[in-house]
């Protein structure tokens, strides 16, 4: 019985196993839980004949490679965005609109659009990017008349 006591060696390895199912189990009760904590409190809220928070209406008007348009996923002509817009400011004067267009869009229909969305009347008028990367995008501008060393 001596003998086997002196073969036996201590493992120094953690055994990861359990770790990992406590921490898989404490994040499904964390997800769970979680949308549960806040919930504010119970109170009657009084009502008011003037709302001065009115919803705003965002439109997303796209513009494909093939210079194809939409308004939010409706496909539409350039003849009719100026109709739709301005029906559209009829019904909520504080609508916005957000311009979405392929960078190989020629310039001059990108203009002819937002001339069609200012022409609807519309003030609220965004251009959506994305975020730069480390790609650059083109070559640095040279100025007229100098030369790239």
């Amino acid at each position: 019985m001596m003998m086997e006591s002196r073969h036996r060696r201590f493992m120094a390895e953690i055994n990861v196993i359990p770790l990992v199912d406590v921490v898989l189990v404490l994040l499904v009760i964390f997800m769970i839980t979680a949308p549960m904590l806040y919930r504010g409190i119970d109170i009657k809220l009084p009502s008011s004949a003037s709302n001065t928070i009115k919803p705003e209406v965002r439109m997303v008007l796209t513009i494909e490679k093939d210079q194809k348009l939409y308004l939010d996923k409706d496909p539409i002509s350039v003849a009719q965005l100026e109709r739709r817009l301005r029906s559209a400011k009829e019904q909520n004067a504080d609508v916005s609109v957000f311009l979405r267009a392929d960078r190989d869009v020629p310039y001059g229909t990108v203009v002819q659009v937002m001339d069609g969305v200012k022409k609807a009347g519309i003030e609220k008028m965004g251009m959506v990017t994305e975020p730069t990367t480390s790609e650059r995008v083109a070559e640095e501008p040279t100025k007229v008349g100098e030369q790239k060393r």
